[in-house]
């Protein structure tokens, strides 16, 4: 059997409906950047390093780095953006839960076993959404404005792929409603923890009721956005031309309906 790796050209987001099948995909929260070579974090009282090529323009199916507590502590590993569960019947659904909407991820079946047991922090240092301008689309980039390093709260999973040996081990982004910044684009954001809330999300005793608690907008004192070239929107545009501002806003086209 083999296990189809490929990336869509679409900033794409999914979930479930209330019985646990995937919606159809919506533009939200697909694409996210950890533009730099090193990056240092603090989650609780320990320092975390990554060392790694700029990533400029994360898209779904590509493999990133994440933040998991082990026996040893606090290590990097690098899974594929798209949870797959372990009851999958294959990779596809991967694409449709990318993102996991905080209202409802200790319910929904695709999530709340990782939300028990399997919760990660997603390295990124900016993030992207598109406004609708009628018949286009602008994409926006939103960091902090001191430049920080972001920790989005993830989820991760264990799927063995019949007939093969090695597992593939997968993540999401857990979402929230957006703060003032994000909210004149888009109605979601991902959900952006601090030292010391991603280190009560890594910790395996910390209450469910406690875990929901966190998941909250970030407040928007010292976030920034702006412009960037639609080509953020093509997953084989990798370079650093995403990142950078984007001046000419594209014209607003009506919509015929």
């Amino acid at each position: 059997m083999s296990v189809r790796l490929q990336v869509r050209d679409v900033p794409a987001f999914g979930g479930l409906d209330r019985l646990g099948a995937p919606t159809k995909v919506q533009h939200m929260c697909g694409r996210y950047s950890l533009a730099r070579e090193s990056v240092e974090v603090t989650v609780g009282t320990d320092h975390v390093r990554r060392r790694g090529k700029p990533r400029y323009n994360i898209a779904p199916s590509q493999r990133a780095p994440v933040i998991r507590r082990n026996a040893q502590g606090l290590v990097v590993d690098e899974l594929r953006w798209g949870l797959i569960p372990e009851w999958s019947r294959d990779d596809s659904i991967g694409f449709s839960l990318i993102n996991a909407r905080s209202e409802t991820l200790a319910e929904k079946p695709a999530f709340r076993g990782a939300f028990r047991s399997r919760r990660c922090l997603v390295l990124a240092d900016g993030f992207y959404e598109w406004q609708a301008l009628g018949r286009s689309k602008q994409p926006w980039r939103f960091v902090r404005g001191d430049a920080a390093p972001l920790l989005f709260a993830g989820l991760w999973e264990c799927w063995q792929p019949t007939g093969l040996a090695t597992p593939m081990e997968s993540f999401t982004v857990v979402t929230t409603p957006p703060n003032a910044v994000v909210a004149p684009v888009h109605d979601r954001m991902p959900a952006c923890l601090d030292p010391e809330t991603a280190a009560l999300w890594l910790d395996a005793s910390t209450a469910p009721e406690m875990l929901l608690a966190l998941l909250k907008p970030s407040p928007e004192t010292g976030w920034t956005r702006y412009r960037v070239n639609p080509v953020v929107g093509q997953a084989r545009h990798e370079g650093p031309e995403c990142i950078e501002e984007h001046i000419e806003a594209l014209p607003e086209q009506p919509s015929l309906f």
